[in-house]
């Protein structure tokens, strides 16, 4: 386990999305917020607004994302945010959205996520947990960078939030069978593949981007029980509760889920230093990768942070997405 001078901010484990936006002034940042119409998204979404930034929700449902738009005007007070259509495990849905933004852009949150029961590929033949957490999310930032740069360079630097997750904790990236073709389909290891690469793409992203003023971080919000949870076995599900029993996690709500988001999003601490890995509103520590989940579950592992292996991941991607 590695230690050293972490970032850390005034926000903790019980902290809520208001609690980080509480004078905060984004008037002028436009913002996109995947995944913007349920759980942690929406909370996400609604903070941002109420601090005056003008918000996209990307999402699959328009008419759900328009409803969630209408409350969150409802109850902020401030501009409804726009609903653009956006389908992750979709090429060319992601296309579109890219083709269809105009001008500059200063934060991209990529909440959005999937969670499966079983194998389900795109039409790609691509496993749809990583096509979709991961791969959507790759193609959307790199398609979208022309716009961060020059969000950047209007208001000193442009933020990518990615979010991941204790998942990743139990599986790397096997580069020799990212979609199961050949394994036996596991979908806590899919998923915990996916949650990965959220990690790795903060670190890739920053390593290239950060000279244009682009910084990307990946955020832990914490065991939230949500929409993404709906589709999982009961094994999942078992696996989660009994986690929660063991002490490993304690359960919060969406509003203290949403905080580390926001940390990443708008905290000072977090304006030009990216590569990270946040939980609990603040950066985790590194923990070797045979660290036991239980023992650190606000650790992050080092093949998350690995700088080669966010190298072969970032062009693995840019192969799939743009191939």
């Amino acid at each position: 386990m590695t230690t050293g001078a972490l970032i850390t901010t005034p926000f903790t484990a019980t902290s809520t999305a208001d609690d980080v936006i509480r004078d905060v002034d984004l008037g002028g940042v436009r913002a996109i917020v995947t995944g913007g119409s349920s759980g942690i998204g929406i909370e996400t979404a609604r903070a941002l607004a109420a601090a005056g930034a003008e918000v996209t929700l990307a999402v699959r449902n328009i008419d759900l994302g328009s409803t969630v738009a209408e409350d969150i005007e409802r109850k902020t007070g401030g501009t409804m945010p726009r609903v653009a259509r956006l389908d992750l495990a979709s090429r060319s849905s992601v296309a579109a959205f890219i083709e269809a933004w105009e001008g500059p852009l200063h934060l991209l949150v990529n909440n959005a996520g999937l969670v499966t029961s079983g194998l389900e590929r795109t039409g790609e033949g691509w496993e749809l947990q990583f096509a979709t957490n991961h791969l959507g999310h790759f193609a959307l930032a790199v398609g979208l960078h022309d716009a961060l740069a020059r969000g950047a360079k209007a208001r000193d630097g442009a933020r990518i939030v990615s979010l991941s997750s204790t998942a990743h904790m139990r599986s790397g990236i096997d580069f020799d069978d990212l979609h199961f073709e050949r394994r036996r389909y596991n979908p806590q290891i899919a998923y915990a593949q996916s949650k990965t690469a959220n990690a790795l793409f903060a670190v890739g992203a920053t390593q290239r981007w950060a000279g244009d003023g682009i910084i990307a971080n990946a955020v832990n919000p914490g065991g939230v029980a949500t929409g993404l949870q709906r589709n999982f076995s009961m094994q999942q599900r078992e696996s989660l509760d009994a986690a929660a029993a063991a002490g490993i996690f304690k359960y919060k709500s969406i509003e203290q889920g949403a905080a580390t988001t926001l940390v990443a999003a708008v905290a000072a601490e977090f304006a030009h230093t990216g590569g990270h890995y946040l939980d609990d509103c603040r950066e985790a520590y590194t923990v070797t990768n045979d660290a036991d989940l239980a023992q650190h579950p606000h650790g992050v592992k080092a093949w998350a942070l690995d700088p080669d292996i966010a190298d072969q991941l970032w062009a693995v991607s840019r192969d799939l997405c743009h191939g």
